[in-house]
């Protein structure tokens, strides 16, 4: 594994990013470094213990305490939503991806747990943004990055059922929606806020006690600063350290609003490799793990939503790699990529966590090159 401070300091250096923390684990054998800037302004370093904006790298995270209440059988894969989501409870959907909002049909059948957990629940983002349906989406599914402005679960649930579904139930995986979703239906199964149902079931028995949705006061000297690409080169600033994660939001974001370091995913990861068993403490069952990091989703499936899985598959809060496209896919990979610059992958055949955390605002789905140079510095090329 020599070569990952190089790799990441190339970058740093270049101007690309401002920072980065990448870990490279294989059982008890563990590489991090942390190389560059946490926060320019200020000149604080970076360091393996600094906070991130995990983004969409929190699915696989809420995805799992979900596998919980399924286990629990507070609720089961086939149960319809419309018991705890009155929202979704008669969805409509546009009769063709094309149509307008006012030509519908009833859905076939309800929206299920399953349909959620699998992100084909027929609310969500497609290949092309340009449909009716999927434009008004974007009036509720407000861009993760800046949680401050998105409103309170019943709030976005009531203006997210108005929205006519995209395609039917369980006929097509649409990115990002159902996560947010499952987030509002963990909360009302557990009669309890999602941060403190993954408090109680996640964070506190894994140890992760850096993980939640804002940074507390006496923490935000390990938070980074958060940055995108400036028109005429560098970078430039789009979030302070005090800034819109340093409060709690009012929509806690089950598809991307945690925050938190390298090690206390590395916990998690682990967890997920020992198919759920957490230091002699079982958190899930092995077979909840594999149907999280199993892929659900048919040939045709896959094929239409390219722009976001490069041809992998998905399973429950993560893709899983089905084809060796390039050299880091090996089957059975799970994980996912998060708009604010970060990448968390496990590989049961092998044993290895990959995780990659740069404060940087990404510009669209596409991981960019230093991404993809971390994952196959990973696999060992």
């Amino acid at each position: 594994m020599a070569g990952l401070r190089e790799l990441l300091r190339r970058y740093v250096d270049d101007g690309t990013v401002a920072g980065a923390v990448g870990l490279v684990a294989r059982g008890d054998r563990v590489e991090v470094e942390a190389v560059g800037s946490a926060d320019l302004e200020a000149g604080i370093p970076m360091a393996r213990d600094t906070i991130f904006r995990f983004a969409s790298i929190t699915k696989s995270i809420v995805a799992a305490a979900a596998m919980m209440l399924v286990e629990d059988g507070r609720m089961a894969l086939d149960d319809p939503v419309g018991e705890w989501l009155p929202e979704l409870a008669s969805p409509v959907v546009v009769r063709t991806p094309e149509s307008p909002l006012d030509d519908v049909v009833p859905a076939a059948r309800p929206i299920t747990v399953a349909d959620v957990l699998e992100s084909r629940s027929g609310h969500g983002f497609p290949d092309d943004f340009g449909l009716p349906a999927v434009q008004t989406l974007f009036e509720v599914q407000r861009d993760g990055r800046d949680p401050q402005r998105v409103p309170p679960p019943d709030e976005w649930m009531a203006a997210l059922g108005r929205i006519p579904l995209v395609a039917q139930p369980g006929e097509e995986w649409l990115y990002n929606t159902s996560a947010d979703v499952l987030g509002v239906l963990i909360a009302r199964v557990a009669g309890q806020a999602l941060p403190g149902v993954l408090a109680e079931r996640v964070f506190e028995p894994l140890g992760m006690a850096d993980t939640g949705f804002a940074v507390p006061a006496d923490a935000l000297g390990r938070f980074t600063a958060y940055y995108r690409p400036a028109p005429g080169g560098g970078l430039e600033l789009v979030d302070p350290r005090d800034g819109q994660w340093s409060a709690p939001p009012r929509f806690p974001s089950g598809a991307g609003g945690l925050v938190s370091t390298a090690d206390d995913w590395l916990a998690f990861a682990r967890m997920l490799l020992a198919e759920g068993d957490a230091g002699g403490r079982r958190l899930l069952s092995r077979e909840s793990v594999r149907r999280m990091t199993t892929n659900h989703l048919t040939p045709g499936q896959r094929a239409r939503s390219t722009l976001f899985l490069e041809g992998q598959g998905w399973g429950i809060g993560g893709s899983v790699d089905v084809e060796a496209i390039d050299p880091w896919n090996v089957p059975g990979r799970y994980g996912w990529v998060g708009g604010t610059g970060t990448s968390a992958y496990v590989v049961p055949a092998t044993g290895a966590a990959e995780l990659l955390l740069t404060q940087l605002e990404m510009a669209g789905p596409t991981p960019p090159a230093l991404m993809r140079d971390f994952w196959r510095h990973a696999a060992g090329g």
